[in-house]
């Protein structure tokens, strides 16, 4: 059972207040579930009476009807911070893609092949080429001598980067690595792709827009200056993320890793003063634009970071590689299993504070009689009271559990046995806490239809939805997604994944495993049907969903959790990864002697010792689980691009 106040999933969180929502008479279920537009995701919905508050982490949240400024896109360049540093924040999450790519795990490793280096190189001088072009092409329609100076100097860093390659080629490629890159003169469509888009920018052709030559104003002309460092800018600031990434991963003093060179020049001090130059100059030149103006480079800005993207997802690799997951094997010969948790995994709420308002909101007042054919139920205030009750209970029940569990002393070597007998206690609690739930009757009379408008309306954390869209959309992937949830009510973990594409693309290749309401003409009875209560059951449903979809062992599966109860899972599963931050999670599985590494420099090792023909390379029982920040990273570790 997750109860909403459950502290070491959700810390410090506290039923929401109904007292506003209860003031739309009519339906004031209406309210709660009314959502409101989000920029950061289209599936993050939100409930936005006025003083509708959480308190998650010890941090309040109040969400209003007022459009924030994250809501309404960009806003004024005259706000305290400029538009390519809001930029980059709002669109950060995808260089996880370029850090995922193939070709950036193999050079980070150290084990890229030469002759994909080399294709490297030579599409980046035209890269170089083009990027001199554009500054030339911007300079020219610059009004103010100051930033033409600016764009004149960048433009010169770019010529000084283009003879760097030269002499990177002489000193590194021909004489460490023994290949000439003159030969190579020809680029590749996903640079031209974005060569080709970022020279017509400069030229003014953005969204059928007139050329310079036709420009009559200056106003026009410092328009199409600040859409190309628009399109420039995301491209320096990737580069100079990805060397400080890569740079913090690999030894300074091992002077062996053959691209040590590449990745010192991006992660230098003088790289990151060239990516901070061209954000300031496109604040500057951006200064007098107004709102379509700035929409326009935003777009341009996202556009340029998806074709950079796109550029590193298309160097030809011929190895071997550790990404993306699903590519490991021949997916004609090996299935894909996926399984994830719900609550606090994909979700930002848990699902039983979500439960527990519907009912609160939705009882009768003290004063009030349902109708007689309707179950007999508590009243709100009683109802609020019974929870209160439950929830505090279960608050101490369940700390005092997790410390019992938890050895003195971390044990030497990992130790499963151990582990699975500590998680039976808590198995055990699970259900009774669970069971009382069911005797106080707090969960009858709730409405399945308004059951469903909550699930389709509730939060899901970010990047989630679109990890489940690529799944459903790619028909040549060869996967089974599960859902393993304690949630009481599967109808709402089935509603919030029915909405939009995923329904629109069949939805049946989502499978819920969670437990159910019973209900009597769509009225819930309070009584649950109980089937994934705890971390044993939640193990042995995982078990036997593998041993159903495979058979011949042909196989490889991920679990995706957030929390104590899933720990068994994530160490059965051939990759466990661990999403969010749980310090009870941590501590027990440390204590068993779990270990939890950070995905991208896990895989950086695996990378190192990939070898042709392994196929146990991944296995689970390993005692080792993943740990990732975003489902950006589940996505591109997975899926790719």
């Amino acid at each position: 059972m997750n109860l909403f106040l459950n502290p070491i999933r959700n810390p410090s969180f506290k039923i929401i207040s109904a007292t506003v929502l209860r003031s739309n008479r009519l339906d004031p279920l209406k309210s709660l579930l009314r959502s409101c537009s989000s920029s950061s995701s289209s599936s993050a919905c939100r409930f936005p009476p006025k003083h509708y508050c959480i308190y998650s982490n010890s941090r309040r949240s109040t969400i209003t009807t007022t459009k924030t400024k994250a809501d309404m896109g960009v806003v004024a360049a005259a706000d305290e911070e400029g538009i390519a540093r809001r930029f980059w924040i709002k669109f950060k999450k995808e260089s996880v893609f370029a850090m995922y790519t193939p070709f950036v795990v193999s050079l980070a490793s150290g084990n890229l092949e030469l002759d994909a280096f080399r294709h490297y190189i030579a599409q980046d001088v035209h890269f170089l080429r083009a990027f001199a072009h554009a500054y030339e092409l911007a300079e020219e329609c610059a009004d103010d001598d100051e930033d033409k100076s600016a764009i004149c100097k960048l433009r010169k860093g770019v010529m000084k980067e283009l003879k760097m390659h030269d002499s990177f080629v002489q000193e590194s490629v021909v004489q460490e690595w023994g290949f000439d890159l003159s030969k190579e003169s020809s680029s590749n469509p996903a640079t031209e792709k974005y060569t080709d888009f970022l020279l017509a920018t400069a030229s003014g052709k953005v969204e059928g827009g007139k050329g310079p030559g036709k420009i009559a104003t200056p106003f026009e002309k410092t328009k199409v200056a600040a859409y190309t460092l628009g399109a420039i800018t995301p491209c320096m600031r990737l580069y100079a993320f990805l060397g400080k990434q890569l740079q913090e991963l690999i030894d300074p003093d091992d002077s062996s890793h053959p691209y040590k060179k590449w990745i010192d020049n991006y992660s230098s001090e003088s790289f990151e003063v060239s990516a901070l130059q061209t954000e300031d100059l496109l604040d500057k030149l951006s200064v007098s634009l107004a709102g379509v103006e700035l929409e326009v480079i935003e777009k341009l800005y996202y556009q340029a970071m998806k074709l950079e993207i796109d550029c590193f997802s298309a160097q030809p690799i011929v190895q071997r590689t550790i990404v993306p997951f699903s590519g490991v094997q021949d997916p004609a010969g090996h299935r894909l299993i996926i399984f994830t948790d719900f609550d606090l995994t994909c979700t930002v709420l848990d699902s039983s504070a979500i439960l527990a308002e519907i009912a609160i909101i939705t009882a009768p007042k003290s004063d009030q009689n349902g109708p007689e054919n309707q179950l007999a139920r508590m009243s709100s205030a009683d109802l609020r009271n019974m929870w209160d009750v439950l929830s505090s209970q279960y608050t101490e029940e369940y700390e005092q559990c997790i410390e019992s569990i938890i050895p003195s002393e971390k044990v030497d070597n990992f130790d499963y046995e151990g582990l699975c007998k500590a998680l039976k206690k808590l198995s055990h609690f699970e259900k009774r806490a669970n069971s009382r739930v069911i005797e106080s009757g707090v969960l009858k009379g709730l409405n399945l239809e308004d059951i469903k408008k909550a699930g389709e309306r509730l939060i899901l954390q970010d990047g989630c939805t679109g990890f489940f869209q690529k799944i459903v959309k790619n028909e040549e992937l060869n996967a089974d997604v599960h859902i393993l949830s304690y949630c009481w009510c599967g109808d709402l973990i089935r509603s919030a994944f029915s909405s939009g594409i995923l329904l629109s693309w069949g939805l049946n290749v989502l499978n819920v495993h969670a437990n159910e309401f019973t209900y009597e003409e769509s009225i819930s009875t309070g009584e649950i049907v109980k089937k994934v209560e705890s971390p044993i059951d939640k193990v042995q449903a995982f078990k036997d969903i593998v041993k159903n979809c495979s058979n011949d062992g042909n196989y490889l599966t991920v679990y995706i959790g957030d929390s104590v109860g899933d720990l068994l899972s994530l160490l059965e599963a051939d990759v466990g990864i661990v999403v969010g931050s749980s310090s009870s999670l941590r501590r027990v599985g440390s204590q068993y002697g779990v270990s939890f590494v950070p995905l991208f420099p896990g895989l950086l090792k695996k990378q190192k010792e990939f070898t042709e023909g392994n196929s146990s390379y991944w296995k689970g029982l390993s005692g080792i689980l993943y740990t990732v920040s975003s489902w950006a990273e589940i996505h591109a570790f997975i899926l790719g691009p």
